[in-house]
């Protein structure tokens, strides 16, 4: 195949959305396929199949946007033309200008092309202060839908979380619900902590450092937990609210967390030497993150948050704890620090679970979809609602045969 992947955020691999768009285009060149990539990224330009489009000036909100560690790429239709010449499918990462763009150019020039479905409408509403705002956050979807997903020959939606919050706002779509993946490096190992933190038990959270990752809950958690003077936080991310997340732990936290961004192969020594992952974020589209702990065989806490796919992943109640509720973080957190035999065997139990969102297994399934839409796309009768249950119990697909058949 000849996929042209588009991409209106890519950059250095410290963020999931760039992190998911690279492990795409490596493995379906690992597979033989000519991958054509449209991004802004100048560190790109000259490398062999990328096209580099410039980036949205905001005008007097570039330094809000710059803050925020984002760089949003603008839709350039030569470019695109150029990405996408002998095309034979396209697959746009991002309900944004580029993404937009490019599904009107597929239109033209009829080429099949699914898109992504990673974005909540909160992580765009929280900027402007309007996530409380149901019919802010349901028009920001409808908009999503108007702009690109209508007309797709498939949406790639990444939990079925994401699919029903999505369809239930907007209308059944062809769709296929694949998991990111979680990569092979992460599995459990038998890791020693520093020496530093031998006598303290360490708590990890993987997140950006934004209002919706929730960090202010966890640290006001710990803060009423009764183990408070002996657990070291760890919040691996980065993101425009460190300075504001340090200032607060100051005042809350008689031991200071680490924050920081840290390395795949780090990444996976710090989740094995971890005592608890807690994944307090009240929106999270999938949270490869959690992913990876289970798949280190870390028992989770997680919020209970209907908007968060993490929720989703507890495999009882005292997995979860109430939404914003530090008091209730506290209790939990307690019970699992005091209970190590309990949560050892809580952890062999989630590396089984996690076991079910192989990367390689769901990248197969990647590759199944940009070839069914493509065998699809002179039926004009695609199921509507059609969801290919892959990787994991909600989301295997059962069959040999990977098909979008006609809707009864």
């Amino acid at each position: 195949m000849n996929i042209t992947i588009v991409c209106d955020v890519l950059g250095e691999e410290n963020n999931g959305t760039t992190i998911t768009a690279m492990n795409l285009i490596r493995s379906m060149k690992s597979r033989g396929h000519q991958v054509s990539v449209v991004c802004s990224d100048e560190e790109k330009r000259g490398l062999p199949g990328y096209y580099i489009v410039p980036t949205i000036n905001f005008g007097p909100l570039n330094g809000y946007v710059a803050k925020n560690g984002v760089k949003l790429a603008k839709a350039d239709r030569n470019v695109l033309m150029k990405a996408m010449q002998g095309a034979d499918i396209v697959h746009i990462m991002l309900p944004y200008s580029l993404g937009v763009g490019a599904a009107k150019l597929a239109k033209e020039l009829m080429i099949p092309y699914t898109a992504g479905c990673h974005a909540l409408a909160e992580n765009l509403t929280t900027h402007f202060f309007l996530h409380h705002f149901n019919m802010a956050n349901q028009l920001t979807y409808q908009i999503y839908y108007r702009l690109l997903y209508q007309g797709c020959s498939c949406v790639h939606y990444v939990s079925p979380m994401m699919c029903e919050l999505f369809e239930s706002n907007t209308v059944p779509m062809p769709h296929c619900i694949i998991s990111n993946g979680v990569g092979s490096a992460f599995y459990p190992q038998a890791v020693d902590k520093p020496e530093a933190y031998r006598d303290r038990f360490v708590i990890l959270y993987t997140g950006r450092y934004s209002r919706e990752k929730s960090h202010k809950v966890l640290m006001d958690g710990v803060s009423r937990s009764k183990y408070r003077d002996q657990i070291q936080l760890v919040f691996a991310g980065s993101g425009p609210l460190e300075k504001q997340l340090k200032e607060y732990a100051k005042r809350h936290l008689p031991i200071q967390p680490v924050f920081g961004f840290f390395s795949r192969e780090e990444m996976t020594q710090l989740i094995n030497y971890a005592d608890l992952y807690v994944h307090p974020a009240r929106y999270e589209a999938e949270g490869i993150a959690c992913l990876e702990a289970m798949a280190c065989g870390k028992t989770i806490l997680s919020s209970d948050s209907p908007k968060s796919a993490t929720s989703f992943f507890a495999l009882s109640p005292d997995h979860l704890f109430r939404m914003n509720d530090a008091e209730d973080l506290a209790s939990k957190i307690d019970y699992w620090l005091e209970h190590p035999e309990e949560r050892a065997k809580s952890g062999e139990e989630y590396a089984i679970f996690a076991q079910k969102f192989d990367s390689g297994t769901c990248m197969d399934h990647m590759e199944k979809m940009f070839y069914a839409a493509m065998q699809q796309q002179q039926q004009s009768d695609l199921l509507l609602g059609y969801d290919a249950r892959l990787c994991g119990d909600e989301y295997q697909d059962e069959g040999d045969e990977f098909e979008l058949p006609v809707h009864s």
